[in-house]
């Protein structure tokens, strides 16, 4: 079965999945997540693309992204990954691949879902049960995001930097959504279009990416039509 071509648009902003093979972990030690980051900003900064947030787990990792060029995100987590897993092999006296397949790839709606995503990618380690907060996982950009520590390779989305007017006022505004407890509210959504790599937003997003593009991106409902006139919800 031939691979889906990505949707990919300059501009964009993008959710990002990378995963271990078999589930195994991508880092043995902290050594591992730091060349992991270097290696990651110095692909960002030679393809032109804005990273907004990221989170380091045991075997997989998430980023939000925007490439400035159509082709931006695929070339640098390209270099990334094949200079990532020469340099852990190397390390570790390993061979063979690291990750399972191609990394994922979603496009986010500015406007609908962009901080959602920044919640969800943050929030990952409470929600694996590593974390108390947030703030307690040390390999993700909550640290910068909310100004406990300089981050250079990140760069604030226009939705983010809307939250306030100043980067104070910004900070607490984020820290209080961060913490919202109908924060779950958004996640099978996140989850669903990212796992299929489809674009998540508005109806309006989907037309525009849609036209853009010259084809469907939509999702499309799973399972069989209902009968007319059987009544009853749809089997999805």
């Amino acid at each position: 079965m031939p691979r889906q071509a990505r949707l990919m648009l300059a501009g964009q902003a993008y959710h990002v999945v990378q995963r271990g093979v078999n589930k195994g972990a991508i880092f043995v030690d902290d050594i591992d997540r730091q060349l992991f980051l270097h290696l990651l900003h110095s692909a960002f900064l030679k393809h032109r693309v804005a990273l907004h947030a990221y989170v380091l787990m045991d075997n997989h990792i998430h980023l939000l992204a925007t490439p400035s060029t159509q082709r931006g995100l695929a070339d640098a987590m390209r270099m990334q990954g094949n200079n990532y897993v020469q340099a852990f092999n190397q390390r570790h006296g390993r061979t063979g691949p690291l990750w399972q397949g191609r990394f994922h790839s979603s496009m986010i709606d500015s406007d609908a879902y962009l901080l959602s995503v920044y919640r969800y990618i943050e929030r990952n380690p409470v929600r694996a049960g590593i974390a108390v907060s947030a703030e307690d996982h040390p390999w993700s950009s909550v640290h910068g995001n909310l100004q406990r520590r300089d981050d250079p390779m990140l760069t604030p989305h226009p939705a983010f930097r809307a939250l306030a007017a100043t980067a104070r006022n910004r900070t607490t505004v984020y820290a209080r959504f961060l913490r919202d407890v109908n924060a779950s509210a958004d996640l099978p959504a996140i989850r669903s279009h990212s796992a299929k790599q489809r674009p998540l937003g508005d109806a309006a997003f989907l037309r525009m990416v849609e036209k853009t593009l010259g084809r469907p991106v939509a999702m499309r409902r799973q399972g069989r039509p209902r009968k007319e006139g059987t009544g009853g919800a749809e089997t999805t």
